[in-house]
């Protein structure tokens, strides 16, 4: 089971998202969290738990911290848990700099919910995955 932390500062995406998610047999979300700090907060709670993010999907723009700076910070400090970028900004800047600071893939929000669980399952695994628009 791959154990997913959704993060976004709108509600019912975080919930759409958990929602669609649920429904893939291979996965599972853990946790949520509405902006970079929560993110920060929750994969420290959770780390070396049962309960402990594989992949967290993260949102670029977002109040209080932002999702490059938690993105960070997260693969700084939790180097087990890895970073799928999910948002509507198609930035070059915003990839760049999320790849630099360890993501492991950026995808679009307009991403099929099917092609999003291969991505999942690819950074899962350790591989690079990238939106088509990016490759």
């Amino acid at each position: 089971m791959i154990r997913i932390l959704l993060v976004d500062d709108q509600t019912i995406i975080r919930q759409g998202l958990a929602n669609l998610l649920e429904a893939q047999h291979d996965l599972t979300v853990v946790g949520d969290a509405e902006n970079g700090q929560q993110a920060v907060e929750q994969v420290a709670a959770l780390y070396n738990t049962p309960h402990q993010p594989d992949v967290v999907l993260m949102d670029v723009r977002m109040p209080e911290t932002d999702g490059v700076a938690a993105t960070r910070q997260i693969c700084e400090e939790f180097p087990g848990v890895k970073i799928l970028v999910l948002t509507t900004f198609d930035d070059d800047d915003y990839v760049q700099q999320a790849m630099r600071y360890g993501a492991k893939g950026y995808l679009l929000k307009q991403t099929p919910i099917a092609d999003l669980a291969i991505a999942i399952r690819a950074v899962h695994q350790g591989y690079t995955h990238m939106g088509a628009r990016f490759v």
